[in-house]
């Protein structure tokens, strides 16, 4: 089956917006591990509220590992679903935190401008037509200094650790969510991570980006050698003052 992409899988999450937090509850570690991620972009702590982007939000998962680990900041949550962006305004949140319904191609027009002190991209670049875009974006996005994270399924490399993701996806994952009426989505989801990058594959994608700076963090648990973070910085002094 090969994966969906724009409005297929915009319409996919859509569906699986009703249930899409159930099946996140059942995955250990999810929400600990975007805390995890969220507090590696390392932003110092007083001074001005920090601006964050966080890009394709869905439910708000990402959302609350940022409020939670960086509160005050000035939050601008984007998702092109418009089903799982309802989920998550639908939440009680603090102040400041504004949710947009765009794709990541498309955030001036939908009125997101930087700079941003720190980009959050969690599970997006491999559900994305062109990645190298949407990276492309987000550096124009962050002020000069700022902080990336991209938390992602992205496979060590080791055939254990695509074995591990095939077998819970298989035997878990795939059929809970026929029985929800999404296997569609959860099938894509599962290819995605297998005929993505792996993640020093990831990483280089990053440093081809411009970013500098970039590291490849492990997450703890059964995604170990699954998921990663991958941090990087748009360079302090940037040649050409607008990003690539």
């Amino acid at each position: 089956m090969p994966v969906l992409r724009d409005a297929d899988l915009a319409g996919a999450f859509n569906h699986a917006a009703r249930s899409y937090d159930i099946l996140v509850a059942a995955n250990p570690g999810y929400h600990a591990h975007l805390r995890r991620s969220a507090r590696r972009l390392g932003l110092p702590p007083g001074g001005p509220a920090p601006r964050v982007l966080d890009l394709g939000c869905g439910t708000g998962a990402s959302t609350a590992a940022l409020t939670a680990v960086l509160p005050g900041a000035d939050i601008t949550a984007v998702d092109a679903s418009a089903g799982m962006l309802r989920r998550a305004a639908g939440r009680p949140w603090p102040r400041p935190v504004r949710f947009v319904h765009a794709p990541v191609e498309g955030l001036a027009e939908a009125g997101v401008h930087g700079p941003f002190d720190a980009v959050f991209a969690a599970y997006l670049l491999r559900n994305t037509a062109d990645p190298d875009g949407v990276l492309a974006g987000a550096y124009r996005m962050l002020a000069p200094g700022g902080r990336l994270a991209v938390h992602e399924y992205a496979l060590s490399g080791r055939a254990i650790h695509r074995a591990v993701w095939n077998a819970v996806c298989g035997g878990l994952v795939l059929p809970v969510a026929t029985l929800l009426g999404d296997g569609p989505l959860y099938r894509h989801l599962w290819r995605s991570v297998v005929t993505f990058d792996t993640a020093s594959q990831l990483a280089h994608r990053v440093r081809r980006a411009g970013f500098d700076q970039v590291r490849v963090l492990p997450l703890p648990g059964w995604q170990t050698g699954i998921t990663h973070t991958v941090l990087a910085r748009r360079p302090s002094a940037d040649p050409d003052g607008a990003g690539r």
